[in-house]
């Protein structure tokens, strides 16, 4: 049984490619994104009401994944990409049906003429994500303060971000070209890197440099492996 869903909007987010985007929604707060409506969905009734939401639930698709089929047990990278686990008891991208379903914050609802858009923040969702559905989350219901995942139980431990003296130097450049655009580019950096993007099998190498593309800039990071926990530096922001 098959069926086909229209796409309600694509996701405009802060993130350029799937490395360094956070695992979970939530984790980096100051992650943000806009969800542009497409045509017919792009009309105010539809919207009426929403903004009494303080978070919503988005379902979008894994429009990345290069992998077109799907495996019964999947690598998760919470188990350091050594481990294997049923698909179903994961959140991995590389499913039957490449569909995610995300938490996130609602900062503000727009609507000009034949534009509607939602101003979103705790994404992870890479830039041209296409949104098949949105839904209000509910606190009674949705949040289950028992609930239980031994898999999960203890969000991934942080690691300190420090910043290198050209890197402090272009993120004041920035800041000072595009406030409203960098004005937290600092903060999100911190709170993405110290998620460790960085393969959990994948011992860290002093000698690498790391990359990522964030607001549509180039971030250049690299790893002591002298400190005990790792420092994560960022090197260069171009």
């Amino acid at each position: 049984m098959e069926f086909s869903f229209p796409a309600i909007g694509i996701l405009r987010s802060c993130f350029n490619e799937k490395f360094a985007t956070p695992r979970q929604p939530g984790l980096a707060a100051h992650a943000t994104a806009r969800l542009e409506f497409l045509p017919p969905y792009n009309q105010p009734e539809a919207l009426e009401g929403l903004e009494t939401c303080s978070h919503i639930w988005v379902q979008f698709v894994f429009h990345a994944n290069q992998r077109k089929t799907w495996s019964a047990k999947v690598r998760p990278p919470r188990l350091g990409g050594n481990r294997s686990m049923g698909v179903f008891a994961t959140r991995s991208p590389v499913r039957p049906s490449p569909i995610g379903l995300s938490v996130v914050k609602l900062e503000a609802v727009h609507c000009e003429g034949d534009r509607c858009w939602l101003e979103l923040s705790g994404i992870d969702m890479i830039d041209g994500t296409p949104v098949l559905d949105i839904k209000p989350y509910v606190p009674y219901v949705d949040c289950v303060t028992n609930a239980t995942n031994f898999f999960a139980d203890q969000p991934p431990p942080l690691l300190p971000v420090t910043f290198g003296h050209e890197a402090e130097t272009r993120l004041a450049q920035l800041e000072q070209s595009n406030r409203s655009l960098y004005g937290n580019l600092r903060t999100l950096l911190v709170e993405v890197l110290q998620q460790d993007p960085r393969p959990a099998y994948q011992q860290p190498d002093a000698e690498r440099i790391y990359g990522a593309r964030l607001c549509d800039v180039n971030v250049r990071w690299r790893y002591d492996t002298l400190s005990n926990p790792l420092v994560i530096e960022v090197i260069d922001i171009n």
